[in-house]
């Protein structure tokens, strides 16, 4: 069996190339990259090959012979349209005539409100329609999206939010240790919710206040609020206003999710939320 992680020397590959080869040899491993240099220092012991998501030549070359392939999502905003991006590496996949792909997507893709999920539920149909045999992991927020609250909690004793609703936050090597899993599995399941428990901004203020040992002021202000508060720290009113983005799937309470798909597939528990804050702070 032949495996390939694609967007291999990002976090999140990383962290799944390494929990995939905790499952299989490495010699069953194909990282796939678009910068080599950065992928031979990351990984020194596995076939690398150069795979570009903007260039369909580029990715289909580097998936021929591949079995199963962990399709990891790409980030919006480059120079090639996210959606053709994709459309690239599912026709790769199926140039190839890969057997199964899992595809990192965002949660309840097909129906979620936020516009963050549209590109993934494109994706998804697109795999859909090649008749592959897939797994779709619907990943919830990575606790590490938070590094500015936990950072201004711990140098301050003070962080603000705006998003009244509920995350389901885990560690994002959780997400990836997920993913390798699956990847291996006999039998996947189409769907996957991957989610820490849903929590506040306040329930993740009270854990970061555990974790750090002392008492945080954690408050809830409006959206405009939130953003002078950044723009008082320092950042323009553009990448201000963008980080309050990130915030908005939470409001509309597209990461409410009670699934227990995550920790089912790990095989253990979650990290608890104090514990997995530290991993990150301290």
């Amino acid at each position: 069996m032949k495996y390939a992680v694609t967007a291999a020397t990002g976090n999140f590959g990383q962290l799944a190339v390494k929990y995939l080869s905790q499952l299989t040899s490495s010699k069953d491993i194909v990282v796939v990259a678009r910068n080599r240099e950065k992928a031979e220092k990351l990984f020194p012991n596995f076939e690398i090959r150069i795979g570009d998501y903007d260039k369909q030549t580029s990715i289909t070359k580097a998936l021929q012979g591949i079995d199963r392939v962990l399709f990891i999502s790409s980030q919006p905003g480059g120079k090639v349209d996210r959606k053709v991006q994709h459309q690239n590496v599912v026709n790769a996949i199926q140039a190839n005539h890969v057997s199964f792909v899992a595809y990192t997507s965002f949660a309840h893709a097909q129906s979620s409100p936020t516009p963050l999920a549209q590109d993934h539920k494109l994706t998804e149909d697109m795999i859909i329609k090649t008749n592959i045999a897939h797994s779709f992991l619907r990943n919830n927020w990575y606790l590490e999206n938070e590094a500015g609250f936990f950072a201004s909690a711990k140098e301050a004793q003070k962080a603000v939010y705006w998003a009244d609703n509920c995350a389901g936050w885990a560690l994002e090597s959780e997400y990836a240790q997920a993913a390798a899993n699956v990847l291996t599995s006999s039998e996947p399941r189409e769907v996957y919710e991957f989610t820490g428990k849903p929590i506040t901004y306040q329930e993740l203020g009270q854990a970061t206040s555990e974790a750090l040992g002392k008492k945080c002021s954690i408050l809830q202000v409006s959206r405009e609020n939130y953003i002078a508060d950044l723009e008082n720290k320092g950042l323009d009113h553009s990448t201000a206003t963008l980080y309050a983005s990130f915030q908005e799937p939470i409001a509309s309470g597209s990461l409410n999710e009670t699934s227990s798909d995550l920790p089912l597939v790990l095989g253990h528990p979650l990290t608890d939320l104090s514990t997995a804050i530290k991993k990150i702070v301290l």
